[in-house]
């Protein structure tokens, strides 16, 4: 038993050798809320903002970037707790304090007008940033985004996380085949899970900090009162659900559908949690046609 131990523990990797294959030549680094955070900006035209889910990082908008690049100004950054951004300073993963963050980012990079996509956790804090600035946000897009207080079993992966003493482990041991197991489950078809892709999460999920904060974030408390401002929302708002997610059941975009005043559902089949991950060119044809309305 202990001899696996050993072998499963994984060290930290510093975020200067991180940078030196995750970060490129669209990479930038801004100091807010006493936080390196790494972002890139990418075309010309109307902004877009575009945020991650839990263990994620910009990368996860690869290949939407590509496309939207060519008519829009595409900003993408690794949220507190997560890529190359790493660990919040106070530990706070509220998601009232996420979206004072966004608001401190994009004063940062002089935006006052954009519109706002986020998938999972990054949906969230998408909406709940929306409810607090609608002047600022243009167009919403929702994809599989978290929100509404969950009554079933959660994914191993937060039980774990969840976990007193268990969750101790997870700072020292993540196996990349832990890493490819999470991804298999927020994937509808494990054939589009590449190496590279695994070996991303693995990566990033050893950045110095990120697993403690992955931790904090797992065992924050949900504010219950947050889901309310949902109502509040008039901005043009486009959900997107992969109809196999397995982390947030699709049932979940009926919700937001019925709580949302101004909002329109489009449900993808034989797609699972990160539509446009495993689904880029199809989930985007569908956020592309919304944005050129």
């Amino acid at each position: 038993m202990s001899l696996l131990f050993y072998l499963n523990i994984a060290s930290d990797i510093s975020v200067e050798d991180l940078k030196k294959k995750y970060a490129n030549e669209h990479s930038k680094f801004v100091k807010v809320d006493g936080m390196n955070v790494h972002y890139r900006e990418e075309g010309e035209g109307v902004p877009i903002v575009l945020l991650h889910g839990t263990a994620a990082s910009l990368h996860t908008w690869d290949d939407w970037t590509k496309d939207l690049k060519r008519k829009y100004r595409v900003i993408r950054l690794d949220l507190p707790a997560f890529g190359l951004t790493g660990p919040h300073p106070g530990r706070d993963y509220q998601i009232k304090a996420y979206a004072e963050f966004l608001n401190n980012f994009l004063e940062e990079l002089n935006l006052p007008s954009f519109h706002l996509a986020g998938n999972s956790l990054g949906g969230e804090i998408a909406w709940f940033f929306t409810s607090q600035h609608p002047e600022k946000v243009r167009k919403l897009v929702l994809i599989d985004p978290a929100g509404y207080i969950e009554n079933r079993e959660l994914p191993l992966v937060f039980q774990l996380a969840q976990t007193p003493v268990l969750n101790k482990l997870i700072g020292y041991i993540t196996p990349k085949a832990f890493i490819q197991k999470n991804i298999e489950e927020v994937y509808f078809e494990d054939k589009k899970i590449r190496p590279d892709l695994v070996t991303r999460y693995h990566e990033m999920s050893l950045r110095t900090g990120n697993r403690v904060a992955f931790i904090d974030r797992a065992n924050t408390i949900k504010d219950k009162e947050n889901i309310l401002q949902l109502k509040k929302i008039q901005t043009s708002t486009l959900i997107v659900w992969g109809k196999e997610d397995t982390w947030i059941p699709v049932e979940h975009g009926q919700l937001f559908l019925s709580d949302l005043p101004n909002a329109e559902l489009v449900v993808m089949e034989k797609v699972g949690h990160v539509p446009m991950e495993e689904s880029p060119k199809e989930s985007l044809k569908i956020v592309w046609d919304f944005l050129e309305k």
